[in-house]
Order: C-alpha cells, then structure tokens, then sequence
C-alpha cells in the first residue's frame, strides 16, 4: 500500500529534520503481520527490533497521530491486537494496561469517522471492561490492580516488588511470589496512577461511542466512571501538596512523580484547571524532559560519571515527553511544552533518528540499569533505535504544540502558537475525515500574533467540521 508522506516545512531547520526521522522511523516499521484470527494485514511494529505489533504501542502511536496521518494502517494495527475469545472480541496484549486501545480506537473515530471502526470498537471495550471488573477491580477501594502504563519492568518498582531470580519484569510477577500475590485476577497486588486513569477514560467515552452510534447508554457506565473518579482522586491526589501517588498496595503505596500518569491527570479529566495548572508547574524536570519516574530507587544509584538511574525510573522516554507536552498544552503552559519538544527534535537532529531511552543528565542514548535473570545482576540495558511511539509522539508534539490541534465530536480544534524565533510552520498530508488538510502557521507580528490558514483559507476560530 502506497502512504502519502506527511511533510513539515520551517523556519526552524532543526524541527523540519526532526519531522522527517519521524517519518522515516515510521514507514521502516511498517510490516505484514497474521495476527491470532489469522487476518494478515500491513501493521505498525512497535520499533526496528520488534517482529509483532503490542497492544499499547498500537494505541499510543494512532492516538499520537497515526490515525491523522495514515488512518488505513492505524485502524489495521489496532484491529491486529484484538482477540476472540469465550468472552467474546476484547482487547489482547499485557492485561493492565491494556484498556489504553479504548482511547486510541476512540481517537482515531473521530480523525476517521469510520463508523464501522466505532461498532467494532464498542463491542471490545463494553467486553474488555466486564473482564476486567471481573478480574481486577478491588470493590474496597474501587481500583484496579495491576502495574502502571508500559511499566512492565521491575526498575519501575519499590524493592519489595524484586523477583527472587532477578528477573527483569513483572509479568510472571505472582508466580514467583506465592505468599504476597492477591488471590484473585492475575495476582499483582499494586494499583497505578496511570493505568486507573485510562480505566477511567474507557468508562467515560463507553457513553459516547453508545451515544455516536445512537445505542442507549445504560446508566450503571456513567455511575462507574463517577465512582472510578472519586476512587482515584480519593487514592492518588494530595490537595495539601498539589500532587499525585504512583503507587496504591497493601504496603504503603510509592509517592513518586510518574511522568505519564501526571500526564493522564490532565489529558483524562481528573484535575480541574487549576489544579493542573499548578500540577504542571511544580513537575520536577531534568535537563532532558520530564523522566518516567522521579526520584528514582537507591538500587541503581553509583558513583559513576555519568549517573546511572533505573531503565523505566529516572530516564527519559520520548512518548512520556509528548503527553507530558500536550498536558502542559492542556494546563495552559506552551512554553514548558515548547522545551519538550525542542530537547526532543535536537536528539532526532543529532542522531538521525527517535531513539526509546535517553539519559536525563546527557541526553545521550541510553537504556537505563535493570535486573537481568541471564546474568543474575543489574546491568545495563539497549535503548532501541527507530521507536514507533518516539517517532508518532513528536508528530503529537507539533501538532498539538503548535497547532494546539485537538479532535472533538463536534469536529477539529485548533488553538495555534508559534514560540519565538520560529515564525512559520507549514504541515501537509494529514487526514481528517477523507479530507487532506494542509495547514501554515505564519507569526504575524512581535506580540505573538499567529495566523493559521487550512487549505490556503484563513482559520476563523471555529472547529473544522467533519463535512467541510
């Protein structure tokens, strides 16, 4: 299949060359793949050294834009990660986090208006969500267990969640601790910021993909994700301090800052505007972005120089770096956002490619310390070259950055913001609804004045409907 190539032009040499590794990072990960209801199909691999699409990799790269970009391989990617079963059609991939395709496959509805896409949608998350009330929903508190989004290895985790064989992940987690797994669902007694946040937001928008498609709504959807909200403001937020836990358990959580669950506080409705404004403000960031975790566990601290900091702790992951900016975008801080996006471009520019882990004190490639069964130690880990979610995550940030680009069932918003010293911006090849849409930003004068124009038509500050 033939792609039409997106193209970004600039003022800003730097953004253009970041914008074409995106591209190309892209296209070199686009593979058949035959997934398990035997359909093969051209999918989106999660990055060069990857042979299958992953469940979270497909929902974050169309949510970041691969739906905006090339709708026909991202409704195909996120179709591939579906599996049939005694429950019906659901949500395959790592169970926790699983439910973040909800969001992708909603995002990508309303890019697309593929409404066969939405039918099918609905009925793997109405499926998705029973099992996963069935299996992982603790009806004390109301949350759900299980580890935070794409945190599947222990250098996320407090000591007491070490394997006894080094082992590098949490899946398998229980098995190897019979005496503190919870008894019932897949046994890993922790509950996660971000991972009930995008529980949260399947129950909100489980409504509006009934109401799109004209289906009554049952009333016990909108009462859980009231609940949900509560369970989680109740658990996670701190209104003394204005911050967020990391960690939920049965031995006194983890207070730590989790880059992407700060980021999904914001971008799934659980703060107010105030509150995330302030959020975004009191946020520790290193010299390379905000970092997965912070701080990060004693365990992977030396005295080497440069420091050495956990594979999924203190380093810096690109696609967290794009949802930390569109949540700065969302909180009302372009600026703060702006520094995400132009560390993140100056590593493309340098190395000709997104890259999965960065150092947070270098910016150097890096893929952090973590246990490693193989050599019963912590070593270091690859940081993988030509990451998908990288790469859609910078498209993410120009387009939401700059283009203050949002989908609404009412149609596209846009809110457009150049920084200083880049005074024009042209980004062409996108899809919104069958329609190609070229879009420039040009500044207009020292106070910030910025003129948009779709299709050579100047924006009139109204969103872009679906049908024009």
């Amino acid at each position: 299949m033939a792609y039409l190539l997106p193209r970004l032009r600039s003022d800003n040499r730097q953004l253009e060359l970041a914008f074409r590794a995106a591209v190309g990072d892209l296209l070199g990960n686009v593979q058949p793949w035959t997934d398990g209801r035997g359909t093969t199909r051209e999918c989106l691999l999660a990055g060069l050294h990857y042979d299958r699409p992953w469940t979270r990799d497909a929902s974050i790269n169309s949510w970041n834009g691969v739906s905006l970009v090339w709708p026909s391989l991202a409704r195909d990617t996120l179709e591939s990660v579906l599996i049939e079963d005694e429950h019906g059609l659901r949500i395959g991939g790592q169970y926790w986090d699983a439910i973040i395709w909800v969001t992708g496959a909603w995002n990508h509805y309303l890019v697309t208006g593929d409404r066969d896409f939405l039918n099918l949608a609905f009925a793997a998350t109405r499926t998705s969500l029973a099992v996963a009330d069935d299996r992982e929903l603790d009806p004390v508190d109301g949350l759900y267990r299980g580890g935070a989004c794409f945190m599947d290895g222990i250098a996320a985790y407090p000591d007491r969640y070490l394997n006894p064989d080094w082992g590098s992940g949490i899946p398998g987690w229980a098995e190897r601790h019979p005496d503190t797994r919870h008894p019932h669902g897949e046994g890993f007694p922790a509950k996660a910021l971000s991972t009930n946040l995008l529980y949260l937001n399947a129950w909100h928008l489980l409504p509006e993909m009934a109401t799109e498609l004209g289906h009554p709504v049952a009333p016990e959807w909108t009462d859980q994700a009231e609940r949900l909200r509560s369970a989680v403001r109740a658990a996670f937020w701190d209104s003394d301090s204005g911050r967020l836990r990391y960690l939920v358990d049965p031995w006194g959580g983890c207070d730590r800052q989790e880059g992407l669950g700060w980021a999904f506080a914001v971008l799934c409705g659980l703060l107010t505007a105030e509150e995330s404004a302030d959020l975004t403000a009191r946020a520790h960031v290193t010299a390379q972005g905000i970092p997965s975790l912070w701080p990060d566990y004693d365990r992977y601290a030396g005295d080497t120089v440069p420091a050495r900091y956990g594979r999924h702790g203190a380093t810096v992951w690109p696609h967290v770096n794009a949802f930390w900016a569109d949540a700065c975008v969302a909180a009302g801080s372009r600026e703060a956002a702006w520094r995400e996006l132009e560390l993140l471009a100056a590593k493309a520019d340098r190395d000709g490619h997104f890259s999965e882990i960065y150092h947070p004190d270098t910016g150097e490639r890096y893929g952090g310390e973590q246990e490693d069964a193989s050599v019963g130690a912590i070593r270091t880990w690859r940081s993988e070259p030509r990451q998908s979610w990288c790469a859609s995550g910078f498209i993410r940030m120009v387009t939401s950055v700059l283009f203050g680009l949002r989908p609404r069932r009412d149609g596209l918003h846009f809110a457009p913001w150049l920084p200083e010293g880049v005074n024009h911006l042209a980004l062409s090849g996108l899809e919104y609804h069958g329609r190609t849409l070229d879009l420039e930003l040009c500044a207009q004068d020292p106070s910030g004045q910025v003129e948009l124009t779709v299709n050579a038509i100047r924006w009139d500050g109204r969103p872009l409907g679906p049908g024009e």
